[in-house]
């Protein structure tokens, strides 16, 4: 079995005492590669959105309910290729270098930038092709989900861990809250621009990915049948209540708290600040969760943290609503600022659960689920959002949406005891690494 890598100068367990992820060479590529995949995705899915939406109104001729409806279908399709690829990607990321199979989806996606590029700028765009393209991009993040994941606790010692996950999800909120933006921006300028600069944008990330230097990781235990191990990861989840408790807390709730789904229609027809405005409306939860993932970098979590993680979900919920009855751009703002802190809290909680709870041989196969549930809360999230929106309206589809997920967070801190007994990130196993051969910094 490959030996765990061993980090120069023992890491003081310490709190006070810890050294930065970004001490270490390999996670400062890595951290590097996830904000620029991370921006071009924010900026194409607002474009996307925005295109499908405009297109349906505009050249269609649909009206608001009708062209909601269009939007759900981007989370389809989006989401059917994860849901196929699920147990394949999972396994992939247990059994195959989880460098390249980060830097093929990353190439992937640089291609379905490239691909909408030649598209807007030629004036060829239609509905078909842009549902093709998400349908792609959904296989692309189904194997870089849950091999990112798995590789991020191979860059840093365990001791570290919970820090490192703050500052990537730092990285990915940065993404979130200069992404959007971006793209509203390149879009006002030329429709062909941002989609442009994505592709030169994932370009960077698969450079990044590409220094990052071979890793150890140990080998897949348990049966030897590929469809078996497949399977293991399920179980796996299924048998430890606090990860399936964290997973599925953070599915339900997002999933019926979507609001960000319906940013296109708040911008164009209920705020009327039309394709910038969208920009800042889609940044602003993004604003929120950068703070309070920097907060957590800093100061990370120490005690009550499943306690935190159940508020944070509440929260969550209680600014959708509020969200939802706005008809001030500034409260907009920043209520959707007070929802991305809060989402920041339940995923840096759930995601530092999850990694430290699981081992190595595994990770790759519970992060694949793991990403299956925050994208079903996402992309099917945006489908339910849209949908509901088309029955009811966007403001009632939002706010009982917020309201659907302040009750999980109820109905959870029942179901699964085990979130609110987690008093710290401590796993039962113990967290300290084995003195094995030197990992230069």
């Amino acid at each position: 079995m490959p030996r765990a890598p061993f980090y120069s100068a023992r890491v003081d367990k310490t709190p006070d005492k810890l050294p930065s992820p970004l001490s270490f060479r390999d996670f400062r590529c890595y951290w590097a590669a996830r904000l620029s995949t991370t921006l071009s995705q924010n900026a194409m899915v607002i474009v996307i959105g925005w295109q499908v939406y405009d297109f349906s109104r505009t050249s269609l001729g649909m009206n608001p309910r009708e062209a909601a409806l269009q939007l759900g279908l981007v989370g389809i399709f989006q989401f059917v290729p994860l849901l196929a690829l699920t147990l394949i990607v999972g396994w992939v990321a247990d059994r195959v270098d989880r460098r390249w199979v980060a830097r093929g989806a990353v190439a992937l996606e640089a291609a379905c930038a490239a691909m909408l590029a030649i598209l807007t700028f030629t004036n060829t765009i239609t509905l078909p092709a842009l549902f093709g393209v998400a349908a792609l991009l959904g296989v692309a993040r189904a194997f870089a989900g849950p091999a990112l994941q798995a590789l991020a606790p191979n860059l840093v010692p365990k001791a570290v861990l919970p820090s490192a996950i703050a500052l990537s999800s730092v990285a990915w909120q940065c993404g979130a809250v200069f992404g959007p933006a971006m793209g509203g921006y390149l879009y006002a300028a030329k429709h062909w621009l941002p989609y442009a600069i994505c592709t030169g944008l994932f370009a960077t990330s698969f450079l990044m990915l590409s220094l990052i230097r071979p890793v150890a990781r140990s080998t897949i235990s348990g049966p030897a049948n590929p469809w078996a191990q497949m399977i293991d990861g399920l179980h796996y989840v299924r048998r430890n209540r606090l990860v399936l408790g964290a997973i599925s807390l953070d599915l339900f709730a997002v999933l019926l708290g979507g609001a960000t789904a319906m940013l296109p229609i708040y911008a164009r027809d209920i705020l009327q600040v039309g394709a910038e405005g969208l920009g800042h409306l889609r940044a602003a939860p993004a604003l929120g969760a950068v703070a309070m993932g920097a907060w957590f970098a800093w100061r990370p979590l120490k005690t009550g943290v499943g306690i935190k993680l159940l508020i944070g979900v509440a929260a969550f919920g209680a600014a959708t609503i509020v969200f939802g009855l706005s008809r001030s751009m500034p409260l907009s703002l920043a209520a959707l600022a007070v929802l991305g802190a809060a989402d920041m809290m339940s995923v840096y909680v759930r995601q530092s659960l999850i990694q430290l709870y699981t081992p190595d041989d595994m990770r790759g196969r519970v992060g694949a689920v793991s990403t299956l549930f925050v994208s079903g809360s996402n992309e099917l999230g945006e489908a339910e959002s849209g949908f509901l929106a088309a029955a009811i309206g966007p403001v009632a589809g939002v706010v009982v949406g917020g309201i659907g997920a302040i009750i999980v967070a109820a109905l959870w801190s029942v179901w699964f005891p085990e979130i609110r007994r987690a008093r710290n990130f401590a796993p039962p196993e113990t967290l300290e690494d084995a003195p094995l051969e030197e990992k230069r910094i």
